[in-house]
């Protein structure tokens, strides 16, 4: 039991208590429990009901410290007959479990009618594979005992908490095998039918999401603030809006394509409403609309569908939603024909106009881009606008959809003045081929009503005056700077300095991280004429800068969290080093570090050495709280490694552990770590949301991770700067009245940049209101110029196509230069994915169980593979079974290639970037 897990399980309790009856599995959990804590269980459940039963059972499972324990969770579980929350835990992916969340609703507001007109006895045989044994045994019971209707009571208890993604549509036959006459009511009231027919031809696929900073979906009272999606009411409400929020739906009302400028929390998703509700109904006779609403993200893509389905389809409109989590099982053409609205992550809609499943942009009468200050370089959303301007500028006579895009800051790029800022912003207004800003202007007042900006306070706080941990740490990295110097200094051709082009590095920076990457890469494909001595010599390199990197990322955490923090992140680098590989090499930076060790050790527990920035951070915090102990904060850093670090700091904190931090990052991995999946993402931010333990909730901003908290009223950025646009949404974050904004930093550089960002948005501002005074058709104009050079240049690139490269290349491992395939030996599944056939192949790897395996996609994955050197190690990829095979996926960033004719050498990092002849993946090859 890892760490994470513990973690993770403690995230998703209220999954497990909302289904698990503790009280059935505790005869599997006896070895693990004491007889009066499994006493406490049975009276819990007797005494409070099953959910604080199984709240407690979860409070003793998590206090077990015994090697084992949570394998015989979930072995229980299995046992007991909970398959879908064992396959859930196991995972870490609620979604099939999620997706019930709707019936259950609607079977708690059916419950009285069910009472009354089902008998348990008539459905039971059928729904008995929903449910657990002993409930299907107690249903009997109490049907003999007490009558149908308690028996019936029961049945719904049991269906509440099944964990079967089947059982609606076991429900609906069973009721219309039994011509129930409850069957109209259930199907009526929610199209039971299409939706479990949609789950049972929905494959239970699992997808890694990115969360990126983006406004979640308003919903609920539209025109007020954003609720969590499991508090969507199923209820129709009419559209009420304020009068800045008409002022910005007017000039899309009135047909004109426009960019919606407006601040976080707002009710911008209330203005697409409005404008879709009005463009819907407004269609001359015998016509009809088509909107298409682009989320960026999957967390909003999925928030969004549910606002939209929870209006439209209560005023007749069919809406559907198209994601990379579904499209694989669906018909786009059939759902865009079918539907009135559709949802979609715009990534789906560049592949269906590519592969002509979307003819042309024509088939929309609307299309609304979130977060449209991303239309820029090869995004989606530009991509989409490049077909929609090549249409437009192509003579054709096809009518083009309407375009709205929303967003809180249009940003001004690397703008210095007024006039550079108006000239970002005619660009975006170009690719979006928008003739209207619409912000608030007449109704400000109202609008600064609804909308709390936070108070932004600076705080430049001091480093350690003395850090004799970086002080060794220096040395150590002197000392294998100096093994690598020693490396080039034996080949005699080339040096350590020649090798970058960065300069001025100092150890702990940003800047040696880059450079460290930079010689990296060089190292890897530096080519001797001994072939033997050249893998020799770019395995040692590896090791090296990969030791430095490490060394680098732990001063850098020093410098903003604890030593203990710092510590802690070599001991778990280097304990992983000994477990794969373990060279020569590695054992003599091993000793190294390990001679150091106690020393570290010792400055790790000295009170002398605590770091003033924590000691800042905990002053604010707890004066915050002093003020205010409904206080709710966010917390952002740089990277994951400070996450845990502040994390592990607060709970240790006799004063700070009270604030129970919660976590929130992206879905990538690093190192050994692994990102949160999208569930878990979305159990913090409800549990943060609705007022649950944690007070406080550190996120990072890795990939612009979006959250959206009406009730956060503290923001703290902790040596965490960005852009214009990421400095208004971090902003946006605090949506409660009397809110705060703290930017806490030791380096001066950091306030002067987050204040030229202030400055930014001033000029933002004032171009926007520039660009709204210029007559309508000399900004159509510029526009229109702008596009006409942009689509030059477009078609001038379009003409140069990369070479295919026909030749065979060879694959070696990055790390040790090993063999791996050819090329000619590589297939293609759908486009992406990358196998290598041959039994050849095999005898290179090795398998090693996968932390987490799972299906994604059309695959299951199924183990890790590793370069089959016993002193390499190097991750390759994973092994995963696609249809009747089990077969390896790489990774083109795990492999140096070589020409096979001339012996050069390249790195990639996508396999996009890589030109040569890509042959599909055919079954028939495996069958040989």
């Amino acid at each position: 039991m890892t760490a994470e897990e513990r973690r993770n399980l403690h995230a998703f309790r209220d999954y497990v208590t909302k289904i698990l009856d503790p009280t059935y599995i505790l005869s599997y959990m006896a070895p693990w429990f004491k007889e009066d804590e499994m006493q406490y269980i049975q009276a819990e459940k007797s005494n409070k009901g099953v959910m604080e039963a199984a709240s407690l059972f979860l409070k003793f499972l998590l206090e077990l410290q015994e090697e084992g324990w949570f394998r015989a969770f979930l072995d229980a579980l299995h046992h007991a007959g909970y398959s879908g929350l064992y396959e859930a835990i196991e995972s870490w992916d609620f979604q099939k479990i999620e997706k019930l969340e709707e019936y259950r609703l609607l079977l708690r507001r059916l419950q009285p009618e069910f009472k009354t007109r089902i008998n348990p006895n008539d459905i039971l045989p059928e729904i008995s594979k929903c449910l657990i044994n002993q409930e299907c045994e107690e249903i009997i019971q109490i049907c003999s005992n007490k009558g149908p209707m308690a028996g019936a009571e029961k049945m719904v208890e049991c269906l509440l908490r099944s964990d079967k993604e089947n059982w609606p549509k076991s429900l609906t036959l069973a009721l219309e095998k039994e011509e129930s006459n409850f069957r109209e009511l259930w199907i009526t009231e929610k199209g039971a039918k299409e939706k479990t027919k949609d789950l049972e031809d929905e494959e239970a696929e699992t997808s890694e999401v990115q969360i990126f900073y983006k406004e979640e979906p308003e919903c609920q009272d539209l025109s007020q603030n954003s609720c969590p999606p499991s508090e969507v009411s199923l209820a129709h409400s009419p559209l009420k809006p304020r009068h800045y929020q008409l002022e910005l739906a007017s000039p899309a009302i009135h047909g004109k394509n426009t960019i919606i400028c407006a601040p976080t929390g707002c009710g911008k998703t209330f203005v697409a409403l409005l404008i879709c509700e009005h463009h819907l109904k407004n269609f001359p006779q015998g016509q009809k609309g088509k909107v298409v609403f682009f989320a960026n993200q999957l967390p909003v893509y999925e928030q969004q569908k549910s606002v939209f389905l929870n209006y439209f389809e209560r005023l007749g409109y069919r809406v559907s939603g198209i994601s990379g989590l579904t499209f694989e099982n669906i018909s786009v053409e059939q759902i865009i024909e079918d539907s009135d609205i559709i949802i979609l992550t715009p990534q789906i809609l560049v592949n269906s106009l590519k592969d002509g499943t979307v003819p042309s942009l024509s088939v929309f009468t609307l299309m609304i881009f979130d977060e449209c200050h991303n239309t820029n370089k090869r995004h989606p959303y530009n991509m989409i606008m490049f077909s929609y301007l090549d249409q437009k500028l192509g003579g054709s006579s096809d009518p083009l959809p309407q375009v709205i895009g929303l967003t809180a800051s249009v940003g001004v790029g690397d703008a210095k003045n007024t006039r550079e800022a108006m000239e970002y912003i005619c660009k975006l207004c170009a690719s979006l081929d928008t003739s209207v800003l619409a912000t608030v202007k007449d109704n400000l007042e109202e609008l600064e009503e609804v909308v709390y900006k936070p108070h932004k306070l600076f705080r430049k706080v001091e480093s350690r005056s003395t850090n004799r941990f970086e002080n060794i740490i220096s040395q150590l990295m002197k000392k294998t700077e100096s093994l690598v110097k020693s490396v080039f200094d034996e080949l005699g051709t080339i040096s350590l300095e020649s090798l970058s082009q960065i300069r001025n590095r100092r150890f702990g920076t940003q800047k040696y991280e880059q450079w460290i990457v930079d010689v990296q890469k060089k190292c890897t494909v530096l080519q001797l004429p001994d072939k033997e001595r050249e893998s020799r010599v770019c395995k040692a390199l590896f090791l090296y800068t990969s030791h430095l990197r490490k060394f680098n990322d732990a001063l850098i955490i020093n410098e903003h969290a604890r030593t203990k923090d710092a510590l802690d992140y070599l001991k778990d680098f280097f304990r992983n080093v000994r477990a794969s590989g373990f060279d020569e090499i590695e054992q003599d930076l091993t000793r190294r570090f390990e001679e150091k060790l106690q020393e570290l050790e010792s400055i790790s527990m000295d009170p002398s050495n605590e770091n003033p920035k924590l000691r800042d951070l905990c002053y604010v915090l707890q004066e915050e709280y002093h003020l205010n102990p409904e206080t709710r904060t966010i917390l952002f850093v740089k990277t994951r490694a400070l996450v845990d670090a502040l994390k592990k700091w607060i709970e240790e904190h006799s004063t700070l552990s009270f604030l129970k931090p919660g976590i929130l990052t992206g879905r990538g991995k690093t190192n050994q770590n692994i990102g949160m999946t999208l569930p878990a993402q979305k159990c913090v931010l409800d549990a943060f949301r609705t007022h649950g333990d944690n007070k406080i909730l550190i996120a990072t901003s890795v990939a612009d991770e979006g959250i959206d908290i009406a009730q956060c009223n503290l923001v703290i950025l902790y040596e965490y700067v960005g852009n214009v646009i990421r400095m208004i949404q971090t902003r946006g974050r605090g949506r409660a009245r009397g809110s705060k904004c703290f930017l806490l930093t030791s380096n001066a550089d950091v306030i002067e940049k987050e204040k030229m960002n202030m400055y930014k948005e001033k000029m933002m501002n004032t171009s926007i209101l520039s660009l709204q005074t210029w007559d309508e058709a000399a900004f159509k104009e510029k526009i229109r110029q702008i596009q006409i050079h942009e689509k030059l240049i477009r078609d001038n690139q379009g003409k140069i196509e990369p070479v295919l490269d026909k030749e065979n290349k060879k694959l070696l491992c990055r790390k040790c230069k090993a063999f791996a395939c050819y090329t000619a030996d590589i297939r293609v599944i759908e486009e992406c994915h990358y196998t290598v056939v041959g039994d050849a192949f095999r005898e290179c790897f090795v398998t090693r169980s996968h932390p987490r395996p799972k299906n994604f996609g059309i695959f299951e994955k199924k183990a890790k593979i590793f370069c089959g050197r016993q002193d390499c190690s190097h991750d390759w990829g994973i092994c995963v079974r696609y249809k009747t095979f089990d077969i390896p996926l790489i990774k083109i960033e795990s492999f140096v290639v070589e020409d096979v004719a001339t012996g050069a050498q390249r790195l990639y990092a996508k396999w996009r970037d890589f030109h040569f002849e890509k042959l599909p993946f055919n079954a028939a090859e495996m069958s040989k």
